[in-house]
């Protein structure tokens, strides 16, 4: 053994020094090995802090600081707010079909809605998981969160926006602040009245096709038969919109607008547990059906559009005459692209949802009203005898139908298909003595408003089409009354589309059959992205004298 040192009775040798060094290399070691541990533990402690505040603390801030304005609301449970509340509130009242057709549907359609508001007053806050909204029904507060200089910092939240971002995406309807602008004036070109007269075509072709089927169908039940019309309305608009959006390419859309249609459902699906943090490890099999079926529809848009681009390219002619065609003369304007392909698709999915659901459904409920309305059904049907005789409606016909515009705005009031107006603050802002923190949404109860017997008189529960007599300004006593399409600059920007297709369709309808409810219709309104009949709408429809189709 080496003696290194040896001092004062103490002797190091070569092999102690070695351990010595050996026992610095391994604490060290330990310690290297430590700092993952180390930082592992602070990533824990920064997740656990920020699942308490935005679970825990934020929700009892936020409910103090409206508290202190006036403002009070149910008390919201961890993580699930007042979900559990309103779903089993929801599920007792929409579990059987009312008796009778009566159209006070908001005690069944919003129950949480009546108990807190006989509770709470006219705002309250509620959760929705762990997103707090405040409800308002008062007409002035309404204009100025939907039409003041604020509004552009009124958005969607992130809850709706992931709740519809697998089959919609960030279109329109789900973009916020600048990006919505930007969006905004790209896409409304193509809706404009001038720009969609070139649709009315597509709608006329699909709809006769429909009424064909019907003919056979009435002439094979021997002048009279049953026909559940809410499918068939669903299959027309879908056949609608894939020819406007599509044109030439009206059977790739066809394909795509029923793919679209099955990820709607899955995502409604999925949606219910949208609100767990958790929510993307549930539903394994469902969230993968979406995510392949998204990829593929994602896809055959992709090659849609990108072959207008060439062919334009090539061509230098022009995108095309549909809303497809029209949307890109705009996004892809001049050298610079205004939009993105991922943009272009989003928008294309969002027309097909909008146009697609929103109009079927307003077609369903008017016709249920009009088949319980006999009278009302004749009205409107003798006014389009008048307007157009046996020729085919035309863009200028539709404008003078004064009667069956009174009825669909009617329908729009008592069956609206957007039962509800959500604006999440992305500032904090004060608006009518209330000071709105960022992050609260502002729920708007549109079906409620258009039941309020304050704004709407006493007969608010009843169908009643001359109270649209001179027009929507006077129908009721505010003009934030009425909110079938919004209002304001994010207002509907499809809305003059959906209302000319509807008239027409009602128009085409109505001078071929006759209709009533039939004895298996039973009145179930439920609320499922929009205002839907449970069980269908199921009519007796009979041959009225079918209008030769003349010149267009």
């Amino acid at each position: 053994m080496d003696v290194l040192l040896s001092w004062n009775g103490t002797t190091i040798t070569r092999d102690s020094s070695e351990r010595k060094k050996n026992e610095i290399f391994s604490s060290f070691l330990w310690s290297l090995a430590g700092i993952p541990l180390v930082l592992f533990g602070l990533v824990m402690i920064m997740v656990v802090v920020d699942f308490l505040m935005k679970y825990w603390v934020r929700p009892r801030v936020m409910k103090w600081r409206m508290a202190r304005q006036g403002v009070f609301g149910p008390t919201p449970s961890f993580m699930m707010g007042n979900l559990r509340e309103m779903e089993k509130m929801k599920d007792e009242e929409t579990s059987n079909h009312m008796q009778g057709v009566r159209h006070d549907i908001v005690s069944r359609l919003l129950p949480h809605y009546v108990r807190w508001s006989k509770l709470y007053g006219k705002r309250f806050i509620f959760w929705w998981g762990i997103e707090p909204r405040m409800s308002v029904t008062e007409p002035d507060l309404i204009k100025e969160i939907l039409c003041s200089k604020h509004s552009l910092y009124y958005g969607k939240s992130y809850l709706q926006q992931r709740g519809v971002r697998d089959f919609i995406g960030k279109g329109l309807v789900m973009a916020n602040g600048e990006s919505w602008a930007h969006q905004r004036r790209v896409v409304a070109p193509a809706f404009s009245l001038e720009k969609i007269k070139s649709q009315v075509q597509h709608m006329v072709d699909s709809t006769l096709e429909m009424s064909d089927r019907w003919k056979g169908i009435v002439d094979g039940g021997g002048g009279s038969a049953e026909v559940e019309v809410s499918k068939d309305f669903s299959c027309l608009a879908g056949d609608i919109i894939a020819r406007s959006i599509f044109g030439r390419n009206f059977e790739e859309g066809r394909k795509i607008f029923q793919q679209l249609t099955s990820l709607q459902k899955l995502s409604s699906q999925a949606g219910r547990y949208q609100w767990l943090p958790i929510s993307r490890f549930l539903l394994v099999s469902v969230n993968s059906k979406i995510r392949k079926l998204k990829f593929e529809v994602e896809n055959s848009l992709q090659d849609i559009i990108q072959a207008r681009v060439d062919e334009y390219e090539e061509q230098k002619k022009s995108y095309g005459d549909d809303l497809l065609g029209l949307m890109l003369s705009q996004a892809y304007e001049g050298k610079s692209k205004k939009l993105r392909m991922q943009q272009v698709i989003d928008e294309c999915k969002t027309f097909f949802f909008a146009g697609h659901d929103t109009t079927a459904m307003l077609l369903a409920w008017t016709m249920m009203l009009l088949a319980s309305n006999p009278s009302w059904q004749e009205k409107a049907r003798n006014e389009i005898l008048t307007v157009c005789g046996t020729d085919l409606p035309d863009i200028d016909s539709l404008a003078n139908l004064k009667i069956v515009g009174m009825i669909v705005n009617e329908s729009l009031r008592l069956y609206t298909p957007a039962s509800l107006l959500a604006r999440q603050a992305q500032r904090d802002m004060k608006i009518g003595g209330l000071r709105i923190p960022k992050g609260l949404s502002v729920w708007i109860p549109t079906l409620a408003i258009h039941h309020d017997k304050e704004i709407w008189g006493t007969d608010a529960d009843e169908f009643k089409p001359q109270r649209f007599a001179e027009g929507v300004a006077k129908a009721c006593k505010h003009p934030m009354g009425f909110l079938p399409f919004s209002y304001g600059p994010r207002s509907c920007v499809g809305q003059n589309y959906t209302l000319m297709e509807t008239k027409l369709v009602l128009a085409l309808i109505l001078t071929r059959f006759s209709f009533r409810l039939s004895p298996n219709y039973k009145h179930a309104p439920v609320f499922v992205l929009t205002l839907k009949p449970k069980h269908g709408v199921h009519l007796i429809l009979e041959n009225y004298g079918f209008a030769s189709p003349g010149p267009f």
